[in-house]
């Protein structure tokens, strides 16, 4: 129940051992990271979540990395996110899937190697097993096939982007409800997003994404660049697609950042 202690569930506790072995993180880290998810969701193979950064990304102060668990998951570890200064925010908005009632959690670092961790605890059930949404066939005609697109902003500002990726994003544990067949696992695994060649976003996810994954994510465009992402799936294919993006006025001073 959402009564549980957070920090005694024993997915998360093997995997807070092995991953930041007795490094500290911080349970209060509202001042650093915010973790929004449906306390009930509509739709367990599409459960929407947003991760949003509580400061701007700058040389000096900037968060590296965000991991995301989902205690109650078959595989609980759903990846990590990486930002850069060139972020300009680090957040990232998608869409996951939860197999049974959970806590979830993201874990920031920043980069003087701080922790910092966001928990919402979210009633869903059976999002791993679901059957594919749309027929496999069709799924698969469409393989990677992307829309990134990125919507304007005030100048000197973080742009928000979007990446759309076509994917059945299959967990390996949803029936077929006319063969009876388990379909094998196959699914988005890698994400890298470049502005003018600098990274701004990299993801190593697995299929606890939802089927055709969505990422919305931020940039800083200080001159005219494209913005492109590499995607690789647990196939090993690679898809590509690029946009140009204008250059904004380098010359404006950009807002003071909100407190």
């Amino acid at each position: 129940s959402a009564d549980d202690d957070p920090n005694k569930v024993a997915s998360w506790v093997d995997f807070r051992d092995g991953t930041f072995k007795d490094r500290q993180i911080d349970p209060h880290g509202e001042a650093v990271i915010k973790l929004d998810a449906p306390a009930r969701a509509a739709d367990a193979a599409i459960v929407p979540i947003s991760i949003t950064a509580q400061f701007p990304q700058t040389p000096a102060r900037y968060i590296r990395r965000i991991y995301l668990f989902i205690d109650q998951n078959p595989e609980p570890y759903a990846g990590w996110f990486e930002f850069t200064p060139e972020s300009g925010r680090a957040s990232i908005e998608t869409r996951v899937r939860v197999e049974d009632y959970t806590f979830m959690r993201a874990i920031a670092e920043t980069n003087d190697g701080r922790l910092y961790s966001a928990i919402r605890f979210v009633k869903a059930s059976g999002g791993c097993s679901a059957p594919a949404g749309k027929d496999d066939e069709a799924a698969l005609a469409n393989i990677g096939k992307m829309r990134l697109h990125a919507q304007g902003s005030a100048t000197g500002q973080p742009q928000l982007a979007q990446l759309m990726i076509s994917h059945p994003n299959r967990t390996g544990m949803a029936m077929n409800q006319i063969t009876r067949q388990y379909a094998s696992a196959y699914f988005v695994r890698k994400i890298e997003v470049t502005y003018g060649g600098k990274p701004v976003m990299t993801a190593n996810v697995n299929f606890s994404i939802s089927e055709n994954p969505n990422f919305r994510f931020y940039f800083l465009p200080r001159a005219t660049g494209e913005l492109k992402a590499t995607v690789h799936d647990s196939q090993e294919h690679m898809f590509e697609t690029a946009i140009p993006v204008p250059a904004q006025n380098a010359s404006a001073q950009p807002a003071p950042a909100r407190m």
